[in-house]
């Protein structure tokens, strides 16, 4: 069964580190992921997911007007995905939450969101996350 997972956690405590090494044990089991992160967060390079010991991989991006379920279920046709990892979750919009809630019900893929310390994303689409917990989607911190 397809679940969700929720990480956030202090700046600089690892979130993306830990994102990168789950991707490569992914691919280490000849398993399918794809990595996406925030089209304006541009630090390290476009498409990139960088940590600060040094990992780094390529990533989608997603923009606040893109529909992440259609771009998620065009790349699960092409190649079955085990799992979707989010870098910087805090700039998806609440449409898009809730349509990454519709990839883990419908295309039951695995999903890993990872979030800035702020606690903005929880705050600005709570009631999005209700859904989650009320909709049997697992979320974990």
């Amino acid at each position: 069964m397809a679940q969700l997972y929720f990480y956030y956690s202090a700046m600089n405590a690892g979130k993306s580190t830990s994102l990168l090494q789950s991707a490569y044990n992914y691919r280490e089991r000849g398993m399918h992921s794809i990595i996406y992160t925030a089209a304006l967060d541009d630090r390290y390079g476009v498409g990139k997911v960088t940590s600060r010991i040094g990992l780094k991989a390529d990533a989608q991006l997603y923009a606040k007007e893109d529909n992440l379920f259609t771009s998620i279920s065009n790349d699960h046709s092409k190649q079955k995905l085990d799992c979707v990892f989010i870098d910087e979750a805090q700039f998806l919009t609440k449409e898009q939450v809730r349509q990454l809630v519709d990839v883990v019900d419908e295309l039951r893929v695995l999903r890993y969101w990872l979030m800035d310390f702020e606690l903005t994303f929880l705050v600005k689409h709570l009631k999005v996350v209700i859904i989650f917990l009320h909709g049997q989607t697992s979320c974990q911190n």
